[in-house]
């Protein structure tokens, strides 16, 4: 089956979660396009890295800018993230989550037509780009992602990162959303942030300059070839954050429901 057609077990977890559209006035005998095929439209785009103008209308996703509509609206509701969310604790459930240790990195990625979040690069300061700041459990299911501009430091999202883990439920008494350590490369040396990693009761496991960078790395490491495995991620094409950060919550979606796919 192609990646960008919905499986029946992930539109089922989505449908409930999609807000209700208002009554069309203006064309009130034009059927809306259904948000099942629209979905495939925005996945398309997803896999395939084509721009919005270009997608093929003969495979029934509607307009490359319903597509655009209905994926910002989709995003402004929190669909993404409560969606996210029901399937994190899907795995929860399952004893799939490793709350014993979590990883922490950044990955920069070129920003053509520049926009908000957006930066001059680290390597190149004539060419702008942002970042992708991704916080995994042991096993590098995504439990957050934050996008910020290319020349922002790594450190200073790490506690973002950790505010950005969502109560996570699914097993008995209060929603996890700490893990019991953090392992970070050397790009988060800093003892101020292990203090306060510290303070939130979690074991810093940050590797100091002049060191090795350390165990896990290789976890966040293939979490971000999975996420760049969508090939509209691996440039920003879009010049409005939100619309990025909405293909970055979609993919992280997606990944954590292949996880969950792994286990039937």
């Amino acid at each position: 089956m192609s990646p960008w057609i919905v499986s029946d077990e992930l539109w089922d977890r989505l449908e409930p979660l999609l807000p209700q559209r208002e009554r069309r006035f203006r064309y009130p005998r034009r059927k809306a396009l259904p948000d099942r095929e629209v979905l495939c439209g925005i996945l398309y785009v997803l896999h395939t890295g084509i721009q919005w103008e270009y997608l093929p209308q003969e495979l029934g996703f509607g307009s490359g800018m319903t597509c655009w509509r209905r994926l910002r609206d989709w995003n402004e509701a929190g669909v993404w993230q409560r969606l996210h969310e029901v399937l994190l604790a899907e795995l929860n459930a399952a004893s799939r989550l490793d709350w014993s240790r979590c990883v922490v990195d950044s990955s920069h990625v070129r920003a053509f037509k520049r926009g908000s979040h957006t930066g001059p690069s680290p390597v190149d300061r004539g060419r702008a780009g942002s970042k992708h700041h991704l916080i995994t459990d042991g096993h590098g299911t995504p439990l957050a992602v934050l996008l910020t501009g290319g020349n922002r430091n790594d450190v200073t999202q790490l506690l973002p990162l950790l505010d950005a883990i969502p109560p996570v439920r699914g097993r008995v008494g209060r929603p996890r959303r700490k893990p019991d350590s953090l392992f970070a490369d050397r790009g988060y040396d800093h003892d101020i942030y292990r203090d306060q990693v510290r303070e939130r009761g979690i074991v810093p496991a940050i590797a100091r300059r002049g060191t090795r960078h350390g165990t896990y790395r290789w976890v966040i490491e293939r979490s971000f070839a999975w996420l760049h495995g969508f090939r509209r991620l691996r440039i920003r094409w879009e010049r409005r954050a939100d619309i990025h950060e909405a293909f970055l919550k979609l993919a992280c979606c997606l990944i954590t429901h292949r996880q969950l796919d792994s286990l039937c």
